[in-house]
């Protein structure tokens, strides 16, 4: 069987001509006293290196990841009737990793991750439109500096599990999981 990164780039390839969001991902994380909680987020690379997204670090999954680095992703392409689960520990991309990714934003998502305080209460719209003029006005020529509150994670998978759908539940399901070698070992699991 393939290695699992290169097994998640053809099935990535396939998802990306078939659905419109093939980079969403379900990310799950816990809080301090142990309750998940579970949010879509997009995936911006992936390789042997593993997997990454970002987001605004005072968020609560920012907060959590904080707490607890052990997360599980989980990708759903309907169309292709697949699903990828994944599980391992994520840490903070580098600082020069992530100015180079929020460089290449829209210039409107850039003035928006400093407006947002994700996650937060908000008093009602108008709230948060005042703070997108705020930062406009602030930002309006030249370039848009990468919040410090604003970064990059990315998960080092110790399991990936790959699921395809099959006639009356007699469905694939192919675990990777990672050795104390370093190596993967391949499972293959009941439906």
């Amino acid at each position: 069987m393939q290695d699992p990164f290169d097994r998640f780039k053809d099935w990535f390839e396939d998802a990306q001509k078939a659905e419109d969001m093939a980079d969403a991902m379900s990310i799950a994380t816990v809080d301090e006293q142990g309750r998940p909680s579970v949010r879509m987020v997009l995936l911006k690379d992936h390789g042997p290196e593993g997997f990454t997204f970002y987001t605004n670090l005072q968020s609560r999954k920012g907060l959590d990841i904080k707490n607890n680095n052990n997360m599980a992703f989980c990708f759903h392409w309907k169309s292709l009737a697949r699903q990828v689960r994944i599980e391992g520990e994520v840490n903070a991309v580098s600082d020069q990793e992530a100015d180079a990714y929020f460089a290449s934003r829209p210039k409107d998502s850039q003035i928006g991750a400093w407006a947002s305080k994700q996650s937060q209460p908000m008093e009602g719209r108008f709230e948060f439109e005042a703070r997108i003029l705020k930062y406009t006005a602030k930002f309006n020529l030249g370039d848009v500096p990468r919040p410090p509150f604003w970064s990059g994670f990315r998960m080092t998978p110790r399991k990936i599990e790959f699921w395809q759908d099959r006639k009356f539940r007699l469905h694939d399901r192919h675990v990777y999981n990672k050795n104390d070698q370093g190596n993967w070992d391949i499972e293959t699991l009941y439906p």
